[in-house]
């Protein structure tokens, strides 16, 4: 439920930046639609992973493995909120439905798959990951540019060090899935360096809009200034794991990256209605 909720959030604040005039009609379409995209992601991941997820205490208690749900009934269930999602994000226009029917496709045929095989999966699984900021957009103007671009790599670079941090403190657990979700294999300097490479490149994608480059996706000194605080509030937080290398440190800062990425949104979206 908090990362259905969440994707609509993010998709909900790329539409705000992207139209002129709101309509609420598009706006719910657009919440339902991904509401159902994201609901029948992890319907099919957690088919496909039920044996796994009956390994780790994090996910054992999940409806399949907890035998609370069969996994016919389960595909029965994914597959109705695919044809949902696909057809509300249709209403609205093919561009959005045809992004929404490919984040499907990543995250449940090439992600799920990738997790027990390779750290790059982490890679793959921030592409379907990154989308929903840059969905809003797209249903708001029909439109892919270097508008709804910036949304999608901002979105994108932020979630390695938000999924490292939780590949970290859920290390362990992980491990007895068969989970390589560390870009070194291990709670190591490597990672905890990777984590704040990556967490640089998002603040860097975050302020680009303040310069510009971006065509109709702008943003004030002063909400660049809020944004780049921002930032360093995550890379904090990032420097913090390399120097502690615990699953405190890693625990906190997922939470920070949570934070971030909401307020983010939250900031682009004001800047643009106040200026």
């Amino acid at each position: 439920m908090r990362l259905s909720l969440s994707v609509v959030f993010s998709s909900l604040a790329g539409y705000l930046l992207g139209v002129d005039v709101i309509d609420f009609k598009i706006l719910t379409l657009l919440a339902l639609g991904g509401y159902f995209m994201v609901g029948a992601s992890n319907a099919f991941n957690q088919i496909i992973e039920k044996d796994l997820d009956a390994l780790m205490d994090r996910t054992k208690n999940r409806p399949i493995p907890a035998g609370r749900m069969s996994v016919n009934t389960a595909f029965v269930i994914a597959t109705i909120f695919t044809l949902l999602g696909i057809f509300i994000l249709y209403t609205i226009n093919k561009q959005t439905a045809m992004f929404g029917a490919i984040s499907i496709f990543l995250y449940t045929c090439v992600y799920t798959p990738l997790k027990t095989k390779t750290p790059i999966s982490v890679f793959v699984g921030a592409i379907p990951g990154a989308i929903p900021f840059m969905l809003g957009w797209v249903a708001a103007t029909d439109n892919f540019g270097i508008e709804p671009g910036t949304l999608f790599a901002l979105q994108f670079f932020w979630q390695f060090p938000h999924f490292w941090a939780i590949g970290w403190f859920l290390f362990e657990d992980y491990k007895k899935g068969g989970f390589f979700m560390l870009p070194t294999g291990k709670q190591d300097r490597g990672t905890a360096v990777q984590t704040i490479m990556y967490t640089i490149w998002t603040i860097l994608v975050s302020i680009i809009p303040v310069f510009g480059f971006t065509g109709e996706l702008k943003l004030s000194i002063v909400a660049a200034v809020i944004v780049f605080l921002l930032g360093l509030f995550m890379l904090h937080y990032a420097v913090r794991l390399f120097r502690e290398m615990t699953e405190k440190a890693a625990r906190q800062l997922m939470l920070a990256s949570v934070s971030y990425i909401t307020l983010i949104q939250i900031v682009y979206v004001l800047d643009k209605f106040i200026r």
